[in-house]
């Protein structure tokens, strides 16, 4: 039968049974065998041996019936918001079961060892049949105890990965939304190239541009990445900059390479770069610094501002979009700081790729 593979008794009663059965069974109609018939006091061992196998018998029957009948409510009933229905219709199924399994199988035990000359309780009387009943709703219950555990134990991750699937799908969002944000700054980077410089600088560019992007596709779709990485790719891109804003643009590395196999959101330290390029004069006479430091356990951005007279167009995602990203894959949350006098934007390094 289905119901005794071993991957069945796994699947419907939360562990392999087939020990707690051989060792239960011996145990219980030991015990019910001493309770209702003292074996001490029969004339011969045949007697009990005969008296404990009717015992051991009548608990078998009650023990797999009982079980096959928790089976077939978990198949009817399988989800975790079912357990009360469950356990009410197991225990009245229950009752009725030892009644009549009892009352049959303890009437023919009975008349047969009358039969053979021995003298036993009647185990249809109530002196009987309540302990029974008692004794297999504990061990019903035991049985109901571990398929609840499992069952909480597997309601509890199907919530986990539905929520990790929204997150992911999140996460899917704000990246692929950050991508769009990256090539939109970088058409008006090359407006500005192509208005104040030569066909060959924009070339320059464009094929540049076309290297940096052929960095993000091969990164992947990874919600973090290590420093390393993202500092290998926003170099590419400062360096694609430096041809347009030269020594105007400069940018200060201090990094410790023991952070360098630490983890951050990907793209978020090109975007800060990138907004700083862009809503900040960078020019001879003010030169746009940038430094870029390890402070804390956190990568710390920050500029002089020194703000363009002219209005900017801008999508206003890119440090919304980092903030989103971190506050769905850690609990460190992103620092925005403006004195006036210098724009800071602490990254909080994570040790671990999520």
């Amino acid at each position: 039968m289905k119901i005794f593979n071993k991957e069945k008794r796994i699947k419907y009663l939360g562990f392999n049974d087939f020990w707690f059965i051989v060792i239960g069974a011996f145990l219980l109609s030991s015990i019910t065998n001493y309770l209702f018939n003292d074996p001490f006091q029969r004339p011969s061992w045949d007697l009990i041996v005969i008296s404990w196998s009717a015992s051991l018998f009548v608990t078998l029957c009650d023990w797999l019936t009982i079980r096959g009948i928790a089976i077939s409510l978990r198949r009817l009933f399988p989800a975790f918001e079912d357990t009360f229905k469950r356990i009410a219709l197991l225990f009245c199924s229950l009752i009725v079961a030892v009644l009549f399994i009892d009352f049959v199988a303890g009437f023919l035990v009975s008349t047969f060892l009358t039969f053979i000359g021995y003298y036993s309780t009647h185990m249809t009387s109530p002196k009987v049949l309540v302990p029974v009943i008692l004794i297999t709703i504990m061990v019903m219950a035991i049985y109901e105890a571990i398929y609840y555990s499992v069952l909480l134990q597997r309601s509890i991750r199907d919530e986990e990965q539905a929520k990790q699937a929204i997150i992911q799908a999140q996460l899917d969002t704000l990246r692929n939304q950050a991508k769009p944000h990256f090539l939109f700054n970088s058409f008006n980077t090359l407006r500005d190239i192509i208005d104040v410089e030569s066909k060959e600088n924009a070339k320059e560019f464009v094929d540049k541009l076309s290297d940096v992007y052929r960095f993000i596709l091969e990164s992947g779709n990874e919600n973090l990445t290590s420093l390393q990485k993202e500092l290998k790719f926003v170099k590419a891109y400062v360096h694609i900059q430096k041809e347009r804003f030269g020594d105007n643009l400069q940018v200060n590395w201090k990094i410790p390479e023991d952070r360098l196999l630490w983890h951050i959101v990907p793209m978020s330290l090109q975007l800060l770069i990138e907004n700083a390029i862009k809503h900040n004069v960078a020019s001879k006479a003010k030169p746009l610094v940038i430094d870029v430091k390890v402070e804390n356990d956190q990568l710390v951005v920050s500029n002089k501002i020194q703000a363009k007279s002219t209005l900017i167009s801008s999508t206003k995602i890119g440090l919304k979009n980092i903030e989103k990203r971190y506050a769905l894959i850690s609990n460190d949350s992103v620092d925005i700081t403006n004195d006036g006098v210098y724009f800071r934007v602490s990254l909080p390094l994570l040790t671990t790729a999520k």
